[in-house]
């Protein structure tokens, strides 16, 4: 049986309420069972949560159903990437330790079948977004981090909660295709095909499921997201292309 190289991302579970949350982790874990006889690797590339933190000695509640469907895969033998995003930065090893993910903070790079892939969840990259990327540096401050960690989980849960109800995710907002020269994530991978070959850029964090040829042999891909296209990244070996789960 051929194995494959799936990629997914923007799954924002919790978000925007329990209800919908939920029938969106039934339907991942679904396709998780469906791709799984095919499986080689799974790359996670963040925002799999609206929002994660990991305190000393606790860790958010729910999500069960995706953690026990992602340990059952990793026991079986297929190695599983858990990208931070800018929803799930906080993941610490709680996942390394009891599933046996391995925990990507940024880029990774890495090479199957004589392709050159560049991964990232998406965030921070590109021109633009100046407010963001100071946030960014603010977030994973380790310092800000432990500071963070010191407020009890009950107060900071909800701040945290408070501040995701106003993300894309729960105001389920429509991303629309900018034209190639303002996607900043595809400006980004051009710069970056100035400097190295890579045969495919995979992201995330754009929303919105895209195929950019960059060059003759090098493709942009943005994988989507699980609100809406239930979308997802397969390579077989040879392409790497974009499907969508109808399951």
């Amino acid at each position: 049986m051929t194995k494959n190289i799936y990629f997914a991302s923007d799954f924002h579970l919790g978000s925007p309420n329990h209800k919908e949350s939920r029938m969106r982790e039934d339907r991942i874990v679904k396709w998780l069972s469906f791709i799984q006889p095919t499986c080689a690797e799974l790359f996670l590339m963040g925002d799999i949560f609206d929002f994660w933190f990991e305190y000393k000695y606790v860790v958010p509640k729910g999500f069960v159903r995706l953690q026990g469907k992602l340990a059952e895969m990793a026991d079986s033998g297929i190695k599983i990437y858990f990208f931070k995003g800018n929803h799930d930065m906080w993941v610490n090893d709680y996942f390394t330790k009891e599933i046996g993910l391995e925990i990507i903070s940024d880029e990774l790079l890495i090479e199957r079948s004589g392709k050159k892939f560049f991964l990232h969840h998406g965030d921070g990259l590109g021109p633009g977004d100046r407010k963001y990327k100071f946030l960014r540096k603010i977030f994973r401050n380790p310092i800000c981090q432990w500071l963070f960690g010191m407020v009890p989980p009950r107060i900071g849960m909800g701040i945290a909660n408070g501040w995701s109800a106003h993300s894309r995710a729960a105001s389920k907002t429509e991303e629309v295709f900018l034209g190639e020269d303002n996607e900043w994530l595809a400006i980004y991978a051009k710069e970056q095909l100035q400097k190295q070959h890579f045969d495919y850029f995979v992201f995330g964090h754009r929303h919105l499921p895209l195929t950019i040829q960059l060059s003759e042999n090098s493709t942009y891909v943005n994988i989507g997201e699980w609100l809406n296209y239930n979308s997802y990244g397969v390579f077989d070996g040879n392409t790497l292309r974009l499907a969508y789960f109808e399951g």
